[in-house]
C-alpha cells in the first residue's frame, strides 16, 4: 500500500498564533533589578537558545579576528593574512573611501553597510593562486547555516569613547544592537543612547558596526525593535515597535521578547527575509502583523502548489500590500 503523501507539512510561523507569557508560569524577579542584572539575564537566556557567548570579545581587534574565523567557516575557505587584508580593503571596508568623499558621511557608510547584508552579500574574490570563489557574508538560502553569537560591553572610539550593552553577531558581523535600561527607567533613554552612539562611534572608520541592521531597546517591561537608518523622517521613537503574536497581542517583557523574537530562526528571518530596502535605499523592517500576513499568504500558495491547484481558478489569487509606517 502506497503511503499517503501530505499536501504540505505543518508550517513554522515565526509570528506565533498564541504565546504563553513566561510571567504566567514563572514568578517575575522580586525587588529591584539593575541594568547589569538585566543584561546578565538576557545573555543567559540567549545562551539557553543556542547563542555562543564570547565574554572576552570587547575590542575591534578581537571582533575582526572572530569575523575572519566565522567567514572562513561559512564559506569553507582559509584566507592567508595577505588574502584576508585584501578582502577587507577590496570589499568589506571599501565604503570607507566613499565615507571620506561623501557630503553626508554617516549616511553614506550606513547605507553601504546595510546594502552589503541585504543585497550585495556575495563577493567574487580572487585568491592568490588565481582561483575565484564566492565569499558570502550570510547564507539566505539555508538560514540555519548562519551562526549567531552574543557579546557585551564592547568598547569602541569614534568622536567619543563608547561601551555598548549587548551585540548579536551573525557570522561574526554585528547585526543587532541591544541597549538596556533598568526596570522603571524610561525606554526613550535607551533610544536616545542608540542615537548618540550612531553619531559618536558606530560609524567610525573601519567600524564593523556599520553593518548593524536592527536595534532593540528595553527597560525590562517594555521592549521594542527598529531598523537602522539615518533618514530623519524614519529615525524617531515613533518608528519603534513591539513584537506580537498573530492576534496582535503585544510581547513586551524582555524575557518573553527573548523567547520569541530572539529565537534564532525568527531573528534570522526578520534580518534576512522580512527586512527590505525601499527605492531610496532606506532599510525597513516589517511589523509583526505584516510578517504574519506574508507568512500565511506564502503558506496558502505553497499548499495550492503542492495540491496541483496553482493553475486552477478556484485557487484564487492573493495580493498583500504592506503599508509602511
Amino acid at each position: 500500500m502506497t503511503p499517503n503523501k501530505p499536501i504540505a507539512e505543518t508550517p513554522h510561523f515565526i509570528v506565533l498564533d498564541h504565546y504563553t507569557r513566561i510571567a504566567s508560569t514563572t514568578p517575575p524577579p522580586t525587588g529591584y533589578q539593575t541594568e547589569a542584572a538585566l543584561e546578565k539575564e538576557l545573555i543567559e537566556d540567549l545562551q539557553k537558545q543556542g547563542y555562543e557567548y564570547l565574554p572576552k570579545l570587547t575590542t575591534p581587534q578581537e571582533l575582526l579576528k572572530n569575523l575572519r574565523l566565522q567567514l572562513q567557516a561559512l564559506n569553507q575557505v582559509v584566507f592567508t593574512d595577505e588574502e584576508w587584508q585584501r578582502f577587507l580593503d577590496e570589499y568589506l571596508y571599501d565604503f570607507d573611501e566613499k565615507f571620506k568623499k561623501a557630503s553626508t558621511k554617516s549616511a553614506s557608510c550606513v547605507v553601504d553597510g546595510i546594502h552589503k547584508v541585504q543585497v550585495n552579500y556575495v563577493h567574487d574574490f580572487v585568491f592568490d593562486d588565481g582561483h575565484i570563489q564566492n565569499i558570502c557574508l550570510v547564507d539566505k538560502k539555508d538560514i540555519a547555516r548562519n551562526k549567531v553569537q552574543v557579546i557585551n560591553q564592547f568598547e569602541q572610539t569614534g568622536t567619543q569613547a563608547n561601551r555598548y550593552d549587548v551585540t548579536i553577531l551573525v557570522n561574526g558581523l554585528p547585526m543587532v544592537q541591544v541597549e538596556l535600561k533598568k526596570r522603571g527607567e524610561a525606554i526613550r533613554e535607551a533610544f536616545n543612547q542608540v542615537h548618540r552612539y550612531s553619531k559618536e562611534s558606530f560609524n567610525s572608520e573601519k567600524s564593523l558596526y556599520k553593518f548593524l541592521q536592527l536595534f532593540v531597546i528595553s527597560n525590562g517591561t517594555d521592549t521594542r525593535y527598529f531598523a537602522n537608518t539615518v533618514r530623519r523622517d524614519k529615525n524617531s521613537f515613533d518608528f519603534t515597535m513591539n513584537w506580537a503574536d498573530s492576534r496582535n497581542e503585544l510581547i513586551k517583557d524582555l524575557k518573553d521578547f527573548t523567547a520569541t523574537f530572539f529565537q534564532k530562526d525568527t531573528l534570522l528571518k526578520v534580518l534576512l527575509t522580512y527586512s527590505v530596502l525601499n527605492k531610496d535605499n532606506v532599510l525597513l523592517v516589517m511589523r509583526p502583523y505584516q510578517i504574519a500576513a506574508t507568512e500565511r499568504i506564502l503558506w496558502k500558495i505553497k499548499c495550492a502548489y503542492e495540491a496541483r491547484k496553482s493553475k486552477s481558478t478556484e485557487n484564487g489569487r492573493y495580493f498583500y500590500r504592506a503599508t509602511w509606517p
